[in-house]
């Protein structure tokens, strides 16, 4: 993987959806679905670190074929960092057999070219788990967007997942709030998601200020999760 991209930038947003203005190392995602992915597969491809997948909220609304071809030929760029965001929805129409084979696909994806996915769970934590343990990835998983309480934490690290926390953690009472100190701090990371309104700094203080731990410190540790699931030869 190209160490070009990799920077000590802090601090990380692991997931986002639009780029913004933090003085920060964004990894931006993007859906196959997307038109605008489409220029990430040309000569020009932007130098910004990405993510691309096939999200199950989107798989109906293209061509799945397509859409692997797509992946297929993108994920490959120096600036594709991770595989997704991908997985499983329970909240939506698509049957979950189909969002079962289509994230499985990219799982194998992620085995084949050594790159960590960023992954999408909603009410299908022991689907997940069983696809877990059934395929024995090496790659890492990290679950983006975590909200779970600390019992689903605890079995997500126990079965090796990273976790990804975002602007739940700015919400006093969110049960997030409870779990994050429970979450090892070398499986942590933090994001932004689509919240337009918050920034990175922001979660990353409300994190800092929850775990007990000054601000340099998260970061560091932080960007040494970063490292060392990203960039790997």
């Amino acid at each position: 993987m190209s160490h070009h991209l990799l920077t000590h930038s802090y601090p990380i947003d692991i997931h986002c959806h639009q780029r913004r203005n933090d003085e920060a190392l964004q990894i931006l995602s993007f859906d196959t679905s997307d038109l605008a992915l489409a220029k990430q597969s040309g000569a020009e491809a932007s130098p910004n670190p990405i993510s691309v997948g096939i999200h199950p909220w989107f798989i109906a609304k293209q061509d799945i074929y397509a859409a692997f071809e797509l992946l297929e030929n993108v994920c490959r760029l120096t600036n594709v960092l991770a595989i997704g965001e991908c997985g499983l929805d329970k909240c939506i129409k698509t049957p979950l057999e189909t969002q079962t084979a289509v994230f499985r696909r990219q799982i194998e994806l992620a085995e084949q070219i050594r790159k960590p996915l960023i992954i999408h769970c909603v009410r299908a934590f022991n689907e997940l788990l069983a696809l877990r343990k059934a395929l024995k990835p090496s790659q890492v998983w990290i679950i983006h967007g975590f909200t779970g309480k600390p019992a689903l934490a605890a079995q997500l690290l126990e079965h090796g997942c990273y976790l990804s926390l975002g602007k739940a953690l700015l919400k006093p009472k969110h049960p997030v709030t409870v779990t994050l100190p429970n979450i090892a701090l070398h499986r942590l990371f933090l994001e932004t998601d689509a919240a337009e309104e918050v920034s990175i700094g922001a979660i990353y203080s409300q994190a800092a200020k929850i775990l007990g731990l000054d601000l340099p410190t998260l970061q560091r540790q932080i960007v040494a999760n970063f490292e060392r699931v990203f960039t790997h030869d």
